[in-house]
């Protein structure tokens, strides 16, 4: 019988990453010396630092994955940006201060690359986060985000802490908000195809279609993940994502999921909503000089397997 030596608490364990982390756990990539303890707001409020203190002492992990956050799509985040800026900036204080309290041996946070500057060069590489403003319309979580840098060097400096962060590309795969109002843009035009099939009408896509992202699909989030909690020892974060080539816009990508959903209609473009941020293209030469060889799920095969789960769990999914 191999000895358990690590207890990794994942926190925001039952949203679209920690999910996609538990199931590749299940299927195999974890480890027997590994045990892997995922937790919801349901365990604990982690805006409270008597909460998320005693969700510390009652778990004792030696290891931390950190996904706990308040999110949402654009016109969330131009609506609350104070709230998100608050909530955030409560929940990582927290989570990295028990941590400490509790000598975690390592701590994973995952940020965002909105977290950038809004007028940069491209691609954006890991030295720039705090090189400007970030985009206004989100400029609270961005901002809150950015703090998690800070902080893990803090805790580096002043304490000797093994505390880092990765900062993913716009992540989509089973599991995630399809809200259409709240949720980001995938999830959320996935929903949208779903319900224009259902009722023959058009496709309105917000904004011009001509923005572009990276897309990185969940479960290929959710390997790299394991690979920076195992191997990755640098306190400076780490872009997550495939390659700048990979980049799509979203007109590409709403006639991807249109494509996977064997939808006929119309597409129509609302060029009355924000398209937000024109591109945040991110370089991945960090991730491949780490891992040369590792390979991303092509994204058309992975907006398949996720038009496939959300139609399969539409009950849950569209909550």
């Amino acid at each position: 019988m191999t000895e358990v030596t690590k207890r990794i608490l994942v926190t925001g364990g039952t949203g679209l990453v920690g999910r996609a982390i538990e199931k590749v756990v299940a299927d195999g990539e974890g480890r027997p010396d590994e045990e892997w303890i995922f937790v919801s707001s349901r365990d604990a409020d982690l805006t409270s630092s008597s909460e998320t203190k005693a969700l510390f002492e009652r778990h004792k992990p030696t290891h931390v994955i950190h996904l706990a956050a308040m999110v949402g799509g654009l016109f969330k985040n131009i609506r609350s940006n104070l709230d998100f800026w608050r909530t955030n900036i409560h929940i990582n204080d927290n989570v990295l201060h028990s941590a400490h309290e509790a000598g975690v041996q390592k701590v994973v946070s995952c940020l965002s690359t909105c977290i950038f500057p809004d007028k940069t060069t491209y691609p954006i590489d890991e030295t720039m986060i705090h090189n400007g403003p970030p985009h206004s319309s989100n400029f609270g979580y961005s901002y809150a985000k950015r703090m998690i840098d800070v902080q893990n060097r803090g805790y580096s400096e002043q304490h000797g802490r093994r505390f880092t962060a990765v900062i993913p590309t716009n992540v989509f795969g089973p599991h995630d908000n399809f809200n259409i109002e709240d949720g980001h843009v995938l999830p959320g035009l996935i929903h949208k195809v779903y319900l224009a099939k259902q009722s023959g009408s058009a496709l309105t896509v917000w904004g011009t279609g001509k923005p572009r992202r990276q897309f990185i699909y969940s479960l290929d989030l959710a390997r790299l993940f394991l690979w920076v909690l195992r191997e990755y020892d640098e306190v400076e974060p780490i872009i997550l994502s495939v390659g700048e080539e990979d980049e799509v816009s979203i007109r590409e990508a709403a006639e991807a999921i249109a494509e996977a959903m064997e939808f006929r209609g119309e597409l129509v473009f609302d060029t009355t909503k924000s398209d937000g941020q024109f591109k945040k293209t991110a370089s991945n030469a960090k991730l491949r000089r780490y891992l040369p060889g590792f390979q991303f799920t092509p994204f058309r095969k992975a907006v398949k397997e996720t038009c496939a789960w959300f139609n399969a769990n539409y009950a849950n999914a569209r909550k």
